[in-house]
């Protein structure tokens, strides 16, 4: 038991180094987002310093993955909660729900690119909502061509020709909500004076 669980911490370095290089970050990017210093991080990555519950914590949210992920512990319990992500077009999504119909919630990380991109966009049936996280999303929605900020949100019918990418060279990490059928995401925000009435009345 003892063999395993040290191969198991040996293995995290390997990781955490495959994470951060797949999100084209630096040492310094990922010790601004941590709080963790870069001695302390390549240490881990080259496997000179031992993982701890203190240090594995802020990486796995900082690389937007469970810890189980991080030191790819065997599936335990219900299996419905550990949720893969998925890569598609350079674009890593991972899936916050898992149950059939209604509003899907999703975790996105784009990588950067130092050339622009070229906007293809496309439309389909349903209702989307976006919040950014890290980094600065580029969203093309019709006529309108915009830069989300971190903090920043959107909704729309994406039956409207629509596109998203990271709008400079550090990766975009934004949640996404999507109803299939145009369910709106309902916000519950105080009322302003002048919308204070109920709608018809």
């Amino acid at each position: 038991m003892s063999d395993d669980f040290d191969q198991t911490l040996d293995a995290v370095g390997p990781r955490l180094r495959a994470l951060r290089r797949r999100r084209e970050t630096t040492l310094a990017q990922l010790s601004a987002a941590t709080g963790i210093s870069v001695s302390t991080l390549s240490r881990l990555e080259s496997g000179a310093r031992r993982p701890t519950l203190e240090l594995l914590l802020p990486l796995a949210k900082a690389h937007g993955v469970t810890l189980d992920e991080l030191v790819d512990a065997p599936p335990t319990g219900d299996p419905r909660i550990h949720l893969r992500p998925v890569t598609r077009h350079g674009m890593t999504m991972l899936p916050l729900t898992r149950r059939a119909g209604g509003i899907q919630a999703y975790k996105l990380i784009i990588p950067g690119s130092e050339r622009p991109r070229t906007p293809d966009p496309q439309t389909h049936e349903g209702y989307e909502w976006m919040y950014v996280l890290n980094g600065r999303l580029r969203v093309v929605l019709g006529e309108h061509d915009l830069v989300m900020e971190p903090g920043e949100a959107a909704e729309f019918d994406t039956r409207l020709p629509h596109w998203f990418g990271a709008a400079d060279a550090a990766p975009v990490e934004f949640l996404s909500l999507f109803g299939r059928q145009g369910e709106r995401a309902h916000l519950r925000a105080r009322p302003t004076a002048s919308d204070e009435a109920p709608e018809g009345a």
